[in-house]
């Protein structure tokens, strides 16, 4: 089983970028946590980071073409307002799963929103690291459950 971990926006600044909402957990931390949970569950992650909103839509085009088992994403501030990576996870036949470190519904009014959230598996939000390893917990067990692996 493979699960794609995408990351969007400004995530390659976790560690830096606003450590009081964020913590000082880094990137490569949080991939790193994650491919151990992913080896504990018997499962693999690919993780994939841009801050192009184009070469996300095709990176979630290719995992299609891939046959990946399932998602998880923070797409960050595209969250909010990216029809187009919408459209493109729509493709997906696969359990996609929104993470995000904060808790966006306490955040700003326009955070409140997820144009994601109609079309995915569940989300996960405000717990940290912890909201992306329960996310992968989650997108393990939704692929199991629909039979993909």
């Amino acid at each position: 089983m493979k699960i794609l971990v995408l990351h969007g926006i400004n995530l390659n600044l976790f560690g830096k970028r606003d450590p009081k909402l964020y913590g000082t957990v880094t990137l490569a931390q949080i991939d790193s946590q994650l491919q151990a949970l992913a080896k504990e569950l018997g499962t693999e992650t690919e993780s994939f980071q841009t801050n192009h909103e184009g070469a996300m839509v095709d990176r979630i085009h290719r995992a299609h073409a891939e046959g990946v088992d399932g998602v998880l994403i923070n797409a960050g501030a595209w969250t909010h307002y990216s029809y187009g990576i919408r459209d493109a996870l729509e493709i997906l036949t696969v359990p996609v799963i929104e993470v995000h470190m904060s808790n966006i519904h306490a955040r700003e009014e326009f955070r409140h929103h997820s144009v994601f959230a109609p079309i995915v598996k569940g989300q996960i939000c405000g717990l940290g690291v912890d909201s992306y390893l329960m996310g992968l917990r989650a997108a393990v067990a939704a692929a199991t459950s629909s039979g993909r692996k």
